[in-house]
């Protein structure tokens, strides 16, 4: 407010009436915000008449706009409805579609207030329209999702909307309709990158691009690490710094301009490009029918939207359709968080069993009678999405009086653990982004042969200097991280410097060995021929392993190692390799990046993250949870199994070996072995934390 009143007197003392209404528009809104509704009417209509004087209908519109959202809020519903007409065909008159579809928002929220849900709905499905043809028009896909997150607001009201009709008219096909609307509210980057990936967009590109590319990546990152030390260093604030790091932040900027030129000539100039089309929701996003042919008769679909007001799970089958009303998103996640947080104890005992039991009562117990005898099919939503449904509490008759184990040492004596038992005992259990991607995915399957070799393996990289395979190459023991090391050159420092941030990001002290990954690669390995697997253990497990070629013979691809999902900074994100070689030489090429696995060709049947936090990543409204998942389906994955925590090396050791067992020994399919597998360990008392952090994402047939 201070501010916007010390612009005023100067743009009314040079003449600038566009200005000065803007800056009346401004200030109005701080008044609307502080809930002080008749000040900001007061400076609206200040603002109105010299938008008019000085012919800016844009500026008008927006005005008009902000008048009637006050009456709304003041209960005019009349006047309000007024201001948001006029404000419409002004904003048709200018083509601001972005306003537009705010406006066509702004009335169906009206009219909704008003009891007229169908005029409500009719505006609702203006605005989306728009809001899908604009998010079609941005070609950079960051931007493209950034978008998009701005309006899921307006899927969730339309959602809302739509149960509020079915409640009134049930038989009318909302409810349906209202999963269509989620549906479309979700992945659809996700979408559109499969649909892209299945036609090889960037491996079937010219090579020098490729190469372009990685060396405009590698550029960038490098500048930022740059401008990152020179914003912490003990002089950022002298002069000679500060002119550095604004070239170098004009440096990032022409470099990244460059990048999605670059990104946007690789796809262009691969002819399949020009026969993809973005996804056309009415046809390519799934509606009911085609969501229940993606089922069979044992498989239950969960579908989860989390509202403001009140939330809603879908549980369909491949016959039918139930909907349910469940608590609102702030209620829902707030459990949600307590039962993450108590799972990463390495003695996850009482409180998470308790966390379990009050998440399944919010978000199962309305669905208990549909899951006896059914594999679920999980999407999740918001907070939902960092939640291992294999450790919720069986809300089923046959899940709550039976005690399949014995009970463990911080279980023993409990009243409510003795009556917990986890809901994979009885249940396969798989997690989509959403149901459409699974649409996509099995186009892509059904036009590929399995490779023909079983299994490669990557584990028990070397990270630190101080390693002792230096000098003893079968030692066991665990080093110690470095923070730095001096006789690095600039390259190899900046790549350190990389990997110590997403330590810091991600609160790690460096990156430690796993031993225990060794130990987990040599059993998996002795299930298998040695003719039908290829492994890269300690100082071959490197990038130009995880690169070759010969990867895309084998149908299981492992990596036992220590994976990045960086929130922050997701360009971080990785899987991380060996940084030195036998000579003791550092690799500035240590980590499959995020942009690594985009430009690999993994058409694998499975790919197993054994590591931490590899299921995780930044949470994108409308998008999900971005990180590797995203990475490796694009890459060819047809599942992947995955970490939601950090998890002990020695327990996911455990877990593993039991999870391949149950693969190439008892010839289950990958979701069911990974049921089998958590079942034995909590079977053998061991901590929720050590097996219940893995789930598996994609196809579970």
């Amino acid at each position: 407010m201070e501010y916007f009143n010390n612009a005023l007197p100067l743009y009314r003392a040079v003449g600038d009436r566009g200005g000065e209404a803007t800056t009346l528009n401004n200030i109005g809104a701080v008044y609307n915000d502080l809930g002080e509704k008749q000040k900001a009417l007061e400076y609206f209509n200040n603002a109105l008449p010299l938008s008019r004087a000085v012919g800016d209908r844009g500026g008008e519109a927006t005005t008009l706009n902000n008048i009637g959202a006050v009456y709304n809020d003041l209960g005019e519903k009349q006047k309000a409805l007024e201001y948001f007409n006029n404000a419409l065909p002004l904003l048709r008159a200018v083509g601001d579609k972005g306003m537009e579809a705010t406006t066509l928002y702004n009335l169906a929220y009206l009219e909704r207030s008003r009891g007229n849900l169908q005029a409500s709905r009719t505006n609702v499905e203006a605005a989306i329209k728009i809001i899908e043809d604009l998010r079609t028009k941005i070609d950079n896909k960051d931007l493209r999702s950034s978008y998009f997150a701005t309006q899921q607001g307006v899927y969730k009201f339309y959602i809302d909307l739509l149960m509020e009709l079915h409640k009134k008219e049930p038989s009318q096909g909302y409810a349906a309709l209202a999963l269509h609307y989620s549906e479309r509210s979700r992945a659809r980057s996700l979408i559109e990158l499969l649909n892209e990936a299945n036609a090889k967009i960037l491996k079937g590109a010219n090579p020098q691009l490729i190469a372009q590319e990685r060396n405009l990546r590698q550029q960038i990152d490098a500048k930022t690490t740059l401008q990152r030390n020179l914003e912490t260093s003990t002089n950022k604030n002298d002069l000679v710094t500060k002119a550095a790091i604004q070239r170098l932040s004009q440096d990032i900027a022409n470099l990244t301009n460059q990048y999605e030129q670059l990104q946007a000539q690789i796809r262009t100039s691969n002819p399949e490009y020009a026969k993809l089309t973005n996804p056309d929701p009415d046809k390519d996003i799934l509606k009911l029918p085609q969501i229940q042919q993606q089922l069979d008769k044992d498989t239950l679909l969960l579908q989860y939207s989390l509202g403001e007001e009140r939330s809603f799970l879908w549980a369909v089958t491949s016959t039918s359709m139930q909907v349910y009303t469940l608590p609102p998103r702030q209620e829902i996640e707030k459990v949600a968080t307590r039962f993450h947080s108590s799972l990463q104890q390495e003695t996850a005992g009482e409180f998470a069993i308790e966390e379990a039991q009050k998440l399944s009562k919010l978000i199962l117990a309305p669905v208990a009678e549909q899951l006896p005898g059914k594999r679920l099919v999980i999407v999740a939503d918001g907070g939902l999405q960092t939640i291992p449904f294999a450790a919720l509490a069986d809300v089923t008759p046959q899940g709550k009086g039976e005690k399949s184990k014995p009970l463990s040492s911080q279980e023993r004596g409990l009243e409510r653990g003795s009556e917990y038992q986890p809901l994979m005992v009885n249940h396969e259990i798989v997690n989509l982004p959403s149901a459409s991607t699974i649409a996509f995915q099995r186009q892509q399957l059904a036009k590929r042969q399995p490779a023909p070799k079983a299994l490669a393996i990557l584990a028990d990289p070397v990270f630190n200097a101080t390693d002792c395979r230096f000098k003893d190459e079968n030692c066991q023991e665990a080093d110690q991280p470095q923070s730095s090391n001096k006789n690095l050159d600039v390259s190899a420092e900046l790549q350190q410097s990389q990997l110590n941030r997403s330590a810091k990001n991600l609160k790690r002290n460096g990156w430690n060995r796993l031993p225990f990954t060794a130990e987990e690669a040599k059993a998996i390995l002795k299930l298998i021929p040695s003719a039908n697997s290829l492994k890269a253990l300690s100082f071959d497990a490197n990038y130009n392993w995880a690169t070759s070629g010969a990867l895309n013979q084998y149908r299981i691809l492992h990596f036992a190692t220590h994976g990045i999902v960086d929130p922050k900074e997701p360009h971080l994100s990785g899987i991380l390799l060996s940084s030195y070689d036998k000579q003791g030489k550092y690799l500035t090429e240590n980590k499959l990046s995020l942009g690594d696995l985009f430009n690999q060709d993994y058409p694998a049947e499975l790919i197993v993250l054994s590591a931490c936090d590899t299921g995780l990543g930044k949470d994108v409204n409308g998008e999900g949870l971005v990180g590797l998942t995203r990475g490796l389906m694009y890459a060819g994955a047809a599942r992947v199994a995955v970490s939601l925590w950090q998890v002990n090396d020695e327990g996911t050791s455990i877990l593993m070996q039991e999870f391949y067992q149950q693969m190439l020994q008892q010839n289950k399919k990958p979701v069911e072995a990974m049921r089998a597998a958590q079942k034995k360990l909590w079977q053998d008392g061991r901590s929720l934390n050590e097996w219940a952090a893995f789930t598996v994402q994609g196809e579970w047939k």
